[in-house]
């Protein structure tokens, strides 16, 4: 993966489907990415080196599932 490719992928969480964008870009020499969830909830995620994931770090990231977080977490790790 490079920077600046947009990734597009679906997930299910608690039978709720999500239709997710992620694009991740340099921020002061670590990889952050910006997510949109069902094109349009627009999330920053960053790696949290205390819980070993990625955690969402916007002024919105408090109205994010839990469940959702987890896995789009699980998933941008994966790219």
């Amino acid at each position: 993966m490079t920077l600046t490719d947009e990734k597009r992928f679906d997930l299910l969480v608690d039978g709720v489907p999500y239709i997710i964008t992620a694009v991740p870009f340099s921020f002061n020499d670590e990889v952050r990415f910006t997510v949109r969830i069902n094109g349009g909830d627009e999330h920053v995620f960053t790696r949290d080196s205390e819980l070993g994931a990625l955690r969402a770090i916007d002024d919105d990231a408090g109205v994010l599932p839990a469940g959702l977080e987890e896995a789009l977490s699980e998933k941008l790790q994966a790219l």
